[in-house]
């Protein structure tokens, strides 16, 4: 899938978290939510199987181990919801959290030979986690692989602990 222009129905128009689900984050983990969701809503190809009613809407909602997405058309009206269950994320977020905490302590001593080697570590981890969210949405959502690596940034920054 290409990505879209700003004029394409193929795309998010914003993101929303749910604020009765998702506490605000405070701090640095607030900028990370935001700077996330400000890149997703920046680049991304979206398209609802069937559907041509955007550019959408999508708002993240968060019970338990749960994420759900729902999505609205242009006009607001709800034409899809989807939940994910983030069991199969945990471990790849706690070693994606690992190597971010790894990486940045690398960048103040290490050379840059092995802080690339960790970065490259960190950025086949969130590939991973990316495809497994294009993977779980793929029933109804076509997202590209730049936008599913967003998407997986989004939700990193859900469950960053600063």
């Amino acid at each position: 899938m290409t990505i879209p222009d700003a004029q394409s129905h193929n795309r998010l128009q914003e993101v929303l978290l749910d604020p009765s689900t998702i506490p605000p984050g405070v701090g640095d983990g607030a900028h990370e939510r935001a700077v996330a969701i400000n890149d997703l809503v920046e680049d991304n190809s979206f398209g609802v199987q069937g559907r041509d009613e955007g550019p959408y809407s999508l708002t993240i909602a968060q019970s338990e181990s749960r994420l759900t997405f729902k999505v609205r058309s242009k006009i607001g009206e709800p034409i899809a919801e989807f939940t994910v269950s983030t069991t199969p994320l945990r471990p790849l977020l706690k070693d994606y959290f690992l190597l971010c905490e790894t990486y940045y302590s690398a960048i103040r001593n290490a050379s840059p030979r092995q802080i690339e080697a960790i970065d490259r570590e960190r950025a086949a981890l969130h590939n991973e986690g990316a495809s497994l969210i294009a993977a779980r949405i793929a029933d109804g959502i076509e997202i590209d692989e730049g936008t599913a690596r967003r998407l997986f940034t989004v939700i990193s920054a859900l469950h960053w602990k600063a």
